[in-house]
């Protein structure tokens, strides 16, 4: 089975052509919008780090930046920066040109200013469209594609229904040759036990327990229950009683391949199949994680509904709940409603979602990149000092 896709230098292969705009620290993320709101094919990422980091913390903004700029659906990057933050400019830059696509840096500091800057940034980005205004989608095999699975909102109908169904396309995909990556470790609490069987070794088995473990511990330390926080109070009111049965829910979209590996947040995975990533139950930054990591296109699956987009990857909205379907018709995408109505199995369900993937893949666009939804947040894991 085949899908367009965008062949970079490095091998990868992107299903989106993307000029990516990188701040090094929030000190820069203004300018770098302001430059990439006069360039259509643009996009800049909000981020609000970079500076007065330390430790794992920083090294962790820095792999999610640089990650970003790898991912295959970015053409080329435009790295700008203050000039004093944390995050090193030059460096960054030159690990995402080691990808041998274009990449331009840009200093506030050594250029004079924001309005020299904004001058010099225009220039050096228009550079950039037309070194790859040249490239166009190819067709490949649909093993080079790499899906996140995400959900958010969660109600009682996203365990029941949607969350399976996306484990069917999950399965699929894997069948295909293709990559996925499952994440929120928060929503494994209480079935970690469960998904680790399906580890591919017992020191995989191991990690999964580990990050879960950990995630448990970072809650203590501050002294209090990570359950005053999860089940969250959208997903109490949809009908989820505990944060066992939430997880229980959520690890369904991983299907029921083998897990190859457990990826730090941010980390690229090293083969096809199925991985797990160790992030945050929060959507944006859990998200963030798996584009980081390389990831192409994002499912998500929603019960109370949710708009989330992301910068530089297609998210599709999937959920079970006719309701949220009709109320938030101009977020979601896919309507898994008729598993509950007893009109459609999961199965049949599962093998649509899986359709519009490829659909999506080869171009069609999801209603949150229609409507410029970009949503980018990284999970930090130390105070900024």
């Amino acid at each position: 089975m085949e899908i367009l896709g965008y062949l970079r230098p490095d091998g990868s292969v992107g299903i989106r052509n993307h000029i990516l705009v990188i701040p090094t620290s929030v000190c820069a993320s203004t300018l770098a919008a302001n430059i990439a709101n006069q360039i259509p094919e643009a996009v800049a990422l909000p981020n609000q780090h970079g500076c007065c980091q330390i430790g794992a913390d920083h090294l962790q903004t820095i792999r999610t930046l640089i990650g970003f700029g790898k991912n295959p659906n970015v053409a080329a990057v435009l790295v700008v920066g203050l000039g004093c933050e944390g995050i090193p400019i030059r460096e960054t830059a030159a690990e995402v040109a080691a990808t041998g696509k274009p990449v331009e840096v840009l200093v506030i500091q050594e250029v004079g200013g924001t309005l020299k800057a904004e001058t010099e940034g225009l220039r050096k980005i228009s550079s950039l469209v037309r070194q790859v205004s040249h490239l166009q989608p190819e067709k490949v095999d649909i093993s080079r594609l790499s899906l996140a699975i995400e959900c958010g909102g969660s109600d009682f109908t996203s365990g029941l229904a949607s969350n399976p169904a996306v484990g069917i396309a999950a399965d699929l995909l894997v069948a295909a040759g293709g990559s996925v990556m499952l994440s929120e470790t928060t929503e494994f609490i209480g079935a970690e036990h469960v998904l680790a069987r399906r580890a591919k070794t017992p020191e995989v088995a191991e990690k999964l327990f580990k990050i879960v473990h950990d995630c448990e511990e970072r809650a203590k330390f501050l002294n209090v229950d990570i359950r005053d926080g999860q089940p969250t109070p959208g997903n109490i009111a949809g009908g989820i009683s505990s944060i066992e049965e939430k997880s229980l829910g959520c690890i369904y979209k991983a299907g029921h391949a083998p897990i190859e590996d457990v990826l730090q947040y941010g980390e690229a995975p090293q083969g096809k199949g199925l991985y797990i990533m160790d992030t945050p139950g929060q959507d944006i930054e859990s998200i963030t994680g798996m584009l980081a990591g390389g990831a192409t296109i994002v499912i998500f699956t929603t019960g109370r509904g949710t708009p989330t987009g992301s910068p530089i990857a297609p998210v599709i909205k999937i959920t079970a709940n006719q309701k949220t379907f009709v109320m938030m018709e101009d977020n979601m995408d896919v309507d898994a409603s008729p598993i509950i109505t007893g009109k459609e199995t999961i199965e049949e369900v599962g093998r649509r979602i899986f359709l519009e993937i490829i659909a999506v893949a080869n171009g069609r666009r999801t209603k949150a990149e229609s409507l410029g939804y970009r949503e980018f947040g990284i999970y930090k894991i130390a105070p900024t000092y």
